[in-house]
């Protein structure tokens, strides 16, 4: 496990990797982008020298365990005890943290916490087929999120109808910080970026953090400051939403700058520590921005601005290639065959 005392003048910047998109090997692009396309472990080997050359000195990769059908993106675990051999064995991954490592780079993995993957349509009680969380038991009584703005409804009903995890069960909450544990000591992790962080009660955010023994950082999908800010504590580091719907009115919809400024106050009051903020244009979980704004100038001054701003800057692989993917699943290109450092963006 790396440090940033292992690297003076350590400044952090992460790539986004979907795992299943990066690199397959293949010479042709994925024709569906609704299920598997091939990418794998040993694909991010392969093309650690494309990274390390872009500037990345970190990489957040997908949720690894085995998922329920077309879970190429990882949030949808049906077996959390088994890697997902869709990106290869726990051989390749030791051997993907490793190689990063040799070249200084990080590596933080994508973990869920919330939910487990799709059920069978109309039987919602039958959780017989995951593992280790078998039992009705383990689960929140059948219910889905209607009001965001009622927190409880939020923490106790489904996401997308996915089977909401009842952490307070001492099972599943046991069983939750044992996995995290175990992942980061077995692989070295770095750091993990964790998923659906609303949906969970904060106190048990305190507990599985301290068990993780390393650098976290979460995704609170809200434009809110203060609602954001609030999971500073339990957690060490918190996605900056609240800048990225900022940036995206002011470099995609030609809004006054004057929108930043406010912002960066409003956070620089409610925020224990904003230069751990995670600063983003792109993800996967919404249009590229070129897909809502075609002008490249502006994308170069957006991503100039997160390169060099407070916090901690994340680019979503293919933004280097001018991917303009609108929402999810167009957003989540295969990289292949577009590894071309030529251009300009790259550069």
């Amino acid at each position: 496990m790396l440090t940033a005392k292992d690297q003076p003048n350590f400044v952090l910047w992460n790539l986004q990797v979907l795992t299943d998109r990066f690199n397959s090997g293949s010479s042709s692009p994925c024709s569906d982008l609704s299920t598997y396309c091939g990418g794998t472990f040993k694909g991010i080997i392969a093309k650690l020298d494309y990274i390390q050359d872009l500037g990345a000195n970190a990489i957040w990769i997908s949720p690894i365990p085995v998922n329920t059908p077309d879970g190429y993106h990882g949030y949808w675990a049906m077996d959390i005890t088994t890697i997902n051999p869709h990106f290869g064995s726990k051989t390749d991954l030791l051997n993907l943290v490793s190689a990063c490592h040799a070249r200084g780079i990080w590596v933080m993995l994508d973990v869920v916490a919330n939910h487990m993957g799709n059920q069978r349509y109309g039987d919602w009680t039958n959780f017989t087929f995951f593992k280790p969380f078998n039992d009705q038991s383990h689960y929140h009584p059948y219910c889905q999120i209607k009001d965001w703005d009622d927190q409880e409804q939020v923490e106790v009903c489904r996401l997308a109808n996915l089977p909401d995890l009842d952490q307070s069960n001492s099972f599943v909450r046991s069983t939750l910080k044992t996995w995290v544990e175990e992942q980061v000591k077995t692989f070295q992790l770095d750091g993990i970026r964790i998923d659906t962080v609303p949906e969970v009660p904060k106190t048990f955010w305190y507990e599985y953090t301290q068990s993780s023994g390393t650098f976290n950082i979460g995704e609170v999908f809200n434009g809110d400051v203060t609602y954001v800010a609030g999971y500073q504590g339990p957690l060490e580091a918190l996605l900056n939403y609240p800048m990225y719907f900022s940036l995206k009115d002011v470099f995609q919809n030609k809004q006054p700058m004057t929108e930043i400024h406010n912002t960066l106050q409003s956070e620089s009051s409610a925020f224990k520590d904003v230069t751990v903020l995670g600063m983003f244009l792109d993800n996967h979980d919404n249009a590229r921005f070129l897909h809502n704004q075609g002008d490249v100038v502006l994308l170069y001054n957006g991503l100039a601005y997160i390169l060099f701003s407070q916090g901690i800057p994340i680019i979503y692989y293919g933004t280097e290639q001018g991917f303009n993917g609108g929402n999810d699943p167009a957003n989540r290109e295969s990289l292949w065959p577009h590894f071309y450092q030529n251009n300009q963006i790259y550069k």
